[in-house]
Parts: structure tokens; C-alpha cells; sequence
């Protein structure tokens, strides 16, 4: 079983693969939608074990070992990476594919001979441009299955050679469901047939988004003004209200008693 936890790869400006998540297992096909065919590539490269991801974790049955993912897999006819040249015959082309081959299970380098067995010697003279969709990812998966130590297949963008689903799906359905060597086939695609129901994913679906900020908060209403009504305390006199010292008959007998003193001391 293939499983992608948060898969991302950086590029210069921002992600070459947004973070996506996905898991397919054997004798299942999985289309993943992304709009980019740069992104789709990146997703084919990482999920075939050809770009080490910046983040997240690939596993491959209970393996994470990029080597090890890379040789239980196939990539096929990924866009700038190893699709094949439009010059090439097909001849030329099933050469140069066996090649890559390990030694121990590729047998004799004739392309002849397994074009006949696989049968595909009606299309054997035609150039790669000439072949129809259909037939032409019939010839890559045929070829990235002579090693048989492929269990994952993946494709890259096979929709770009046909807006017809039918140029492409049926092959990979029957790949995957093929009971004598059940696959695990993922295909990227620009977007799902519209009458597909099987396994999807999107590039992109393990993307976090920030929160959005929350609305406005009304403006706190003002408090109302408590007014605190102050009183003038006028303090009551007293009952006998203090006269001046001039006035009290104590200063006068006081102010008088000094004459009086002088006037007998005189009179004696």
C-alpha cells in the first residue's frame, strides 16, 4: 500500500507540490486532480521515489525508503522527464526501454521479439508521434512492466494526449484489477472524468489555512455618566456665637481694673 502524509515539496517562490495526502492500494487505481502540470509532475516524481519531498512521509508498504520506493515503482511518460521523444520509432524506443531493465530479468536486448509477444507489431514502424493515445500508454505501461519488480504505477497527466477519458482510463483500470499481478496504479491528472466514482485526491488537500479572522466586534456602546449631585454643607452657627474680645465684660473689667489699681495708690 502506497500512503503520503502531508506531502510537500518548496520551490523557488512558493510550493512546487502544495502539502497533499493520499493512499491507494494494490488492485486499486487512484486519479489525483491538480490544475499544474508542474505540480502534477512533482507529485508523479515524488510518489515514484524519483524527488525527495521537503515534507511530509511516503511509505510504501512498511517501508519509507526513497531507494527502496523507487524500484518497487514505475513513472511513465511524465512530461519533460522520460517521455519519449517524438523522433524515436517504436522500435528504437522498446530498445531503449529494455535497456534500463536489470540485467537478470530483461533478457536478449531485441525489441523484435517483444513487440510480437506483447503485440505490438502493428504500431512496430510508426514514430512515437504517430500513435494514437490509446495505444501509445498501452506500449509505456506494457514497458515499465517487463521489470518485474514493479508494483506501483504511476502516470503523469495521460489526459494531455486525449480530452477522452476512454483513451486512457479503461488501461489503467485493467491494470489495476488485473487478478495475476494486482498494481497499485495512481494516474495525475488535470481533472476527474466526469462519470468517475472510483478513489480521488487533489493536489493540494492537506494544504492549513489560516483561520479567518473574525467579524468586527461592534463598538462598545458608551457607559452612561453617573452625575453625583454635591451639596453645599453649610455648617449650623453655634447657639452662642463667640463675640469679640473687646466686647466680652471680662476685657472690660480687666481694661478698667488697672485705673482703678492707679487711682488708690494715688489716693494713699
Amino acid at each position: 500500500m502506497l500512503s503520503v502524509q502531508q506531502l510537500q515539496i518548496n520551490g523557488r517562490r512558493g510550493d512546487l507540490l502544495p502539502a497533499t495526502s493520499l493512499q491507494v492500494r494494490r488492485g486499486e487505481l487512484l486519479l489525483v486532480a491538480g490544475e499544474g502540470q508542474d505540480q502534477r509532475t512533482a507529485l508523479a516524481l515524488a510518489l515514484s521515489g524519483r524527488m525527495k519531498p521537503s515534507n511530509g512521509v511516503l511509505s510504501w508498504d512498511t517501508t519509507t525508503k526513497t531507494k527502496k520506493i523507487r524500484l518497487a515503482s514505475a513513472l511513465v511518460d511524465s512530461p519533460g522527464v522520460n517521455e519519449p521523444e517524438q523522433h524515436l520509432s517504436v522500435r528504437d524506443l522498446v530498445t531503449e526501454d529494455l535497456s534500463l531493465i536489470p540485467r537478470r530479468y530483461r533478457g536478449a536486448l531485441l525489441s523484435k521479439p517483444w513487440l510480437k509477444v506483447n503485440s505490438f507489431e502493428d504500431i512496430a514502424g510508426l514514430w512515437i508521434e504517430q500513435i494514437p493515445a490509446a495505444r501509445r500508454l498501452e506500449l509505456l505501461t506494457a514497458l515499465a512492466l517487463a521489470d518485474p519488480a514493479t508494483d506501483l504505477l504511476v502516470v503523469d497527466s495521460p489526459d494531455r494526449h486525449s480530452a477522452d477519458p476512454s483513451a486512457w482510463l479503461p488501461r489503467l483500470q485493467a491494470l489495476a484489477s488485473d487478478a495475476g499481478r494486482p498494481l497499485a496504479v495512481v494516474a495525475v491528472v488535470s481533472a476527474l472524468p466526469d462519470n468517475w466514482t472510483g478513489a480521488a485526491a487533489a493536489i493540494g488537500n492537506s494544504v492549513m489555512h489560516p483561520p479567518e479572522p473574525d467579524a468586527e466586534a461592534a463598538p462598545a456602546q458608551p457607559k452612561p455618566t453617573t452625575v453625583v449631585e454635591t451639596k453645599t454643607v453649610v455648617e449650623p452657627k453655634a447657639k452662642h456665637a463667640a463675640q469679640p474680645a473687646s466686647e466680652t465684660p471680662a476685657a472690660t473689667s480687666a481694661a478698667a481694673k488697672p485705673e482703678s489699681e492707679n487711682l488708690q495708690r494715688t489716693a494713699k
